[in-house]
């Protein structure tokens, strides 16, 4: 079963990961200026991540390729690792579709 990651960042935000139950980070978050906004953003994804149509595939410059998960507002709430092959990101969002919905939430250990 995946799970929420948050922790904080050397700047003061929090941000999560979400893992699958293999330990892979398979989603990363922006960064929040408080905690609760940050459960707030991990809520969004269990929710968005259940719409295909939320999901915005990408290349990058050097070809390539991730995701990033949008929230209803068009905000992304979430962006993938980068991939190899358009396959291997289409996995990755299987994963999150997957595992986010009833992920358990840990704060990192400081």
């Amino acid at each position: 079963m995946g799970k929420f990651i948050i922790s904080k960042r050397t700047n003061g935000d929090f941000q999560f990961n979400l893992k699958a139950g293999n330990g892979q980070v398979i989603l990363t978050s922006q960064g929040y200026n408080s905690k609760s906004s940050c459960e707030n953003g991990i809520t969004s994804v269990k929710t968005n991540s259940q719409d295909d149509s939320k999901f915005e595939r990408n290349t990058a410059k050097d070809n390539r390729c991730y995701f990033n998960l949008k929230a209803g507002n068009g905000q992304i709430i979430g962006t993938s690792q980068m991939y190899e092959s358009d396959n291997g990101m289409e996995n990755g969002i299987e994963s999150v579709k997957n595992n986010a919905p009833n992920a358990t939430v840990e704060e990192e250990n400081e």
